[in-house]
């Protein structure tokens, strides 16, 4: 398999601003430098690539793009269907939202115990603090939960992370994301990516300790879980929501 990350490319020079930029490349494929790239980290040969056919995924689904690629081998035709998510960044060291919902949906995803539900909900601020004296009238940290709480919020999550993990990630059916692109471009650096299967990405953000961050936020190694804030007061402040930085891909 080719390098995973290059630097530069004369097709990208010019930038990018969302997932209309990868499908075109993948659409100019034998042109395009950087989808040849993408194709040899994928595994194909580039010889054998007959025609390649990338399009938009819509709706509430991990893959951003579909890539459909007809391979002729040995003049037997096969159709190989590749769901890419991808996060196109211009900060090394941002954060990329990759999964907000209210607390009833992870119910139903998860089969979360009502005791976890009620202490999800103060903590994304659906239900008020309980406490004297809150950090935030809104809601409550993390660290404000007795021990216990934290620990049963903890111990629920850590039977649970494999099931978590694969579906703020890859998510699940026809559209699950097989692989995650990641295209980083800023003002000074030229442009960077990373494409990894979805497996190693499972492994690389969500293999790791359960902890309770200081400032009150819960992480599940590189994931971090947290109130979803902002949106100018609107009910949706109060959803939860997972966060990582898609460029640990390109370390």
């Amino acid at each position: 398999m080719t390098s995973l990350i290059e630097k530069g490319s004369k097709t990208a020079k010019d930038g990018f601003k969302n997932e209309d930029f990868v499908i075109a490349c993948f659409n100019d494929w034998q042109n395009n430098d950087l989808a040849q790239s993408w194709l040899k980290a994928m595994d194909y040969t580039l010889d054998d690539i007959e025609e390649v056919n990338a399009f938009k995924i819509t709706g509430s689904f991990k893959a951003d793009v579909q890539v459909q690629i007809h391979i002729e081998i040995k003049l037997k035709k096969t159709q190989d269907i590749q769901n890419l998510q991808v996060k196109l960044v211009s900060n090394p060291t941002g954060f990329n939202q990759i999964d907000k919902r209210w607390i009833d949906k992870y119910k139903e995803l998860w089969d979360i115990p009502n005791d976890i539900i009620t202490i999800l909900k103060h903590f994304t601020g659906e239900l008020p603090p309980y406490i004297n004296n809150p950090k935030d009238n809104r809601r409550m940290f993390m660290f404000e939960f007795s021990q216990v709480k934290q620990d049963l919020l903890i111990n629920f999550i850590k039977q649970n992370q494999s099931l978590i993990i694969s579906d703020i990630l890859k998510g699940r059916g026809k559209f699950a994301a097989e692989w995650m692109l990641v295209i980083l471009q800023t003002k000074d650096t030229p442009l960077q990516w990373a494409l990894k299967p979805m497996n190693f990405c499972l492994n690389l953000f969500g293999n790791g300790d359960i902890t309770i961050t200081k400032q009150g936020s819960i992480k599940i190694g590189n994931i971090t879980i947290q109130r979803k804030g902002g949106d100018n007061g609107r009910k949706t402040a109060n959803m939860l929501q997972f966060k990582i930085n898609p460029c640990l891909l390109l370390k």
